[in-house]
């Protein structure tokens, strides 16, 4: 109780020194809040924004390492162009072979624990005919059109185009509409979210094997359609070969509004021109196309190929949070998946870019802490030598009284946690009221920083700034939405980690974690200088402080 109060009484007589000392430590704290704070906010958003996400998980065919094998299993033979050599034909052979699973193993992987749903579609390209055209801003003529496309073009896969007369356009690279068969409702996760909504008639019955579609309220006014109206549709490979929907429902689509962009000149591409039916409905359309298909040649090239409709079949596994999808795709090997095949989550990846300016925030805090928490210790210690200095015929004074040296050392240390611990508390105050503030301001930096980089890189490519739509970012380009490209995956035109809506304010940062870790921070630093403090008493001698007094 004496060391209490003599150490108290010590704190009022050395008001100055105190005062100082106060002030270091309060800017100590008030930074060190302020970078916890960040730190802690950056947590928080991490496990607020995990709470909320939903995880979709898809399995695509790894077309790099299906090469790096092909050139292996040719036991790396260089070409006469000093190359290893490769099998053109092998591979795409083989890739028509093994780029795609079957619905059979996408079911059989949905069986996996993790796996809370699942739900899957198709894609298929058709052209339309005078009645029923694409909503297009082409002004050219169908028959030049389709005379210049038929002319050594690609298809989406890479085929090259049969003869003309076939009208041959592989996976409607030059096609009119993109139609889209869903297995379920919650495989239409645009209308779910509300970005597409029903303005007339109804969605077609879930499941159903009757050849009922939705399409576009743009579509439907560009051709007078209405609702029980019926389209015909036709196989791009062969202009004979059509088939007969019913329109049962139109739609409007808000994220068509900034994304409608063909490429390669197709209309199919336009978010205008999909149409939507059911999975079952749609394969019933592509199993009749393939009882129906013939083969041609190519008199270009030489090669075959089927009039049969082209499609693209894509799954997708809903899981319930990170955890079971880092389970999911372990299972997924189990259950027979080949190495051929990567296992991706567009929501993980928005998730982990959204947070990328915090992160960079957070870190940058941390290492200011460090740099804070190393300065202030060591002016700290400074001081406190000092003090001791000063206070040295004190010290012999009260040891030679009888008071053992570690109660002195224990008086100064409590002096020290008194003056760290009144300045620590104010300082988280006012730390705590601008932490929020303060780090809004800096992550608007950084935002603005990140935005800067990626408008950067696009003008480097050639392209303006602010080219890609609020919409084309993860979460919003659907890969159900989508015809995907030949490796497998959905076609990704942009890079989805740069389009991501980054977090760029938080409402809290204060907690009372932060208030643990800044007591924490006041005991380190009163140990810290008071360590160097107690060094010193240990040392002195009572005897030889009095005798050496000038």
């Amino acid at each position: 109780m004496y060391i209490i109060k003599n150490a108290f009484k010590c704190i009022g007589r050395s008001r100055g020194r105190n005062i100082l000392i106060g002030v270091i430590v309060f800017v100590i704290a008030v930074s060190a809040c302020i970078g916890l704070s960040i730190r802690q906010a950056a947590e928080n958003a991490k496990s607020e924004t995990l709470e909320g996400l939903t995880i979709t998980a898809t399995i695509s065919f790894d077309r790099q390492q299906a090469m790096n094998d092909m050139i292996s299993e040719d036991n790396g033979d260089i070409s006469e162009n000093g190359r290893p050599s490769f099998d053109r034909d092998k591979f795409s052979d083989f890739m028509g072979e093994s780029s795609s699973l079957t619905l059979d193993e996408y079911k059989k992987y949905a069986e996996a624990e993790s796996v809370k749903d699942f739900y899957y579609s198709v894609s298929a390209s058709f052209n339309g005919n005078d009645d029923f055209l694409p909503v297009s801003n082409d002004t050219t003529s169908e028959d030049e059109d389709t005379s210049n496309s038929n002319e050594n073009s690609f298809g989406m896969n890479g085929f090259f185009q049969p003869p003309e007369d076939k009208r041959n356009q592989m996976m409607g690279a030059q096609s009119d509409f993109t139609v889209v068969g869903y297995s379920s409702e919650s495989a239409m996760t645009s209308f779910i979210d509300g970005t597409a909504t029903i303005v007339d008639g109804a969605v077609f019955t879930e499941g159903t094997t009757d050849a009922e579609c939705i399409i576009s309220q743009e579509l439907a006014n560009y051709n007078s359609i209405e609702v029980s109206d019926t389209i015909t549709l036709e196989n791009p490979n062969n202009e004979d070969e059509s088939y007969e929907f019913t329109v049962v429902g139109i739609y409007t689509d808000s994220s068509s509004n900034e994304s409608s962009f063909s490429i390669m000149g197709a209309t199919s591409t336009d978010p205008a021109n999909k149409i939507y039916t059911s999975y079952a409905a749609l394969q019933a359309v592509l199993d009749a196309s393939g009882e129906n298909s013939e083969t041609v040649t190519d008199d270009d090239t030489g090669r075959e190929f089927s009039t049969e409709i082209k499609s693209t079949l894509s799954a997708t596994y809903l899981l319930s949070d990170v955890d079971s999808y880092n389970k999911f795709t372990e299972e997924v090997r189990e259950l027979g998946l080949d190495e051929s095949y990567n296992i991706s989550s567009s929501d993980i990846s928005s998730y982990e870019s959204s947070l990328v300016p915090l992160e960079t925030l957070s870190k940058l805090a941390g290492y200011f802490l460090i740099v804070v928490l190393l300065i202030g210790a060591i002016i700290l210690i400074v001081l406190n030598i000092f003090n001791i200095r000063e206070r040295k015929y004190e010290i012999g004074v009260l040891t030679a009284m009888g008071m053992k040296k570690f109660k002195v050392a224990l008086q100064f240390l409590t002096e020290i946690f008194v003056v760290t611990i009144i300045a620590v508390i104010v300082g988280v105050g006012v730390g705590g009221v601008s932490s929020v503030p303060v780090t809004n301001a800096l992550l608007e930096n950084q935002v603005a920083a990140q935005s800067s980089e990626y408008n950067r890189i696009e003008q480097n490519f050639g392209r303006p700034e602010n080219t890609i739509p609020d919409d084309m970012g993860p979460g919003n380009m659907g890969q159900n939405d989508i015809p995907q490209m030949q490796n497998g995956g959905p076609g990704n035109f942009f890079d989805a980690n740069e389009v991501a809506e980054y977090i760029s304010e938080i409402d809290e940062a204060m907690n009372l974690t932060v208030m643990f870790q800044m007591l924490g921070i006041a005991i380190l630093l009163t140990i810290v200088s008071g360590a160097v403090s107690m060094l010193f008493i240990m040392r002195y001698d009572p005897l030889r402080i009095l005798a050496n007094r000038d």
